[in-house]
């Protein structure tokens, strides 16, 4: 196999992970384990969403977040955010790395984020010009790439579309999510072998999530294509409020070690998860879904505090 020699990886757990989680942790848990984020070395953290309250709960408190983590100089802390509204709350807090969000399913589109396609594109990229012009990073998850709970299977010309849209929008980096973990290795190949036509390996990152098990098994065809940044959260969290069914994402801890094994290096070391995965268990108050913390706590390396 022609590999990469180093990858980067983007810990969406804080954000993505969290915002599906049944109850709502206090702010003072999330701080601590963000630290102990940063503590092993991840070099990009999603450290929250400055979306309306009302639709994610769970991250009503992105403001405080962000004022009591300690951040480490060299690494990336980012954010969700909807509209220019939610940026000016962003940079108020010195954010320096935003992420902006759609569907490649215009159904999931209109039932996320309340607006078509053609519509969303004209607030995120008033959102990115604004971002840049204050020196952020901007990212774009595009939803639904390999399926949707509403519409089934999206042709991968859509998703050319809406992902080069996208860029001409002033996102510097399109995320392809795999929302509802329907994804092949077939699937995986197929698309990026298309959009592969048209944006570079150094412009896209894979999503993807772990409903069937097959989400590690899709990132490495992506390492075979070349694809050097994926998203994962720490434990397994995660899943998508407006895709029914969907489970978490693609565990960091589980990606970690399958990219020590293939040799590729990351920047972070499956010892130092230890202790974030204890801090996590700790504050969610059940079992993650990974299969490294489930080996970790079976031989005795999880103290599984509320359990």
């Amino acid at each position: 196999m022609r590999l990469p020699e180093q990858v980067r990886i983007w810990e969406v757990g804080p954000r993505d992970g969290l915002q599906n989680e049944p109850s709502v942790l206090p702010t003072v848990a999330k701080i601590a384990w963000i630290d102990s984020l940063t503590d092993a070395g991840l070099p990009f953290i999603e450290v929250s969403s400055f979306v309306n309250p009302a639709w994610i709960p769970q991250l009503a408190d992105a403001a405080e977040v962000f004022a009591g983590i300690r951040r480490q100089p060299g690494i990336v802390y980012s954010a969700l955010v909807p509209n220019e509204r939610g940026l000016e709350r962003a940079l108020a807090v010195g954010v320096n790395a935003i992420a902006v969000f759609m569907s490649a399913s215009e159904t999931h589109n209109k039932r996320n984020i309340n607006k078509t396609i053609a519509q969303t594109h004209p607030v995120l990229r008033a959102v990115a010009n604004t971002a840049k012009e204050q020196g952020a990073y901007v990212r774009g998850y595009v939803s639904t790439v390999f399926g949707c709970p509403y519409e089934g299977a999206i042709a991968v010309e859509q998703v050319v579309r809406v992902a080069l849209q996208l860029l001409e929008d002033g996102v510097d980096e399109i995320s392809l999510g795999d929302t509802i973990g329907v994804a092949t290795p077939g699937d995986t190949e197929r698309v990026l072998e298309t959009l592969l036509r048209y944006i570079p390996t150094n412009r896209l990152a894979l999503h993807m999530h772990d409903t069937r098990g097959t989400a590690l098994a899709n990132i490495l065809v992506g390492l075979m294509m070349g694809v050097t940044t994926f998203d994962s959260a720490l434990g397994g969290l995660g899943g998508c409020p407006y895709a029914p069914g969907a489970s978490g994402n693609v565990a960091t801890d589980d990606l970690v070690y399958m990219l020590e094994g293939l040799g590729i290096s990351s920047g972070v070391r499956s010892r130092a998860l230890e202790r974030p995965l204890a801090e996590l268990q700790r504050a969610v108050g059940h079992s993650l879904r990974s299969h490294a913390s489930a080996v970790q706590f079976a031989n005795g390396g999880l103290d599984c505090g509320s359990l």
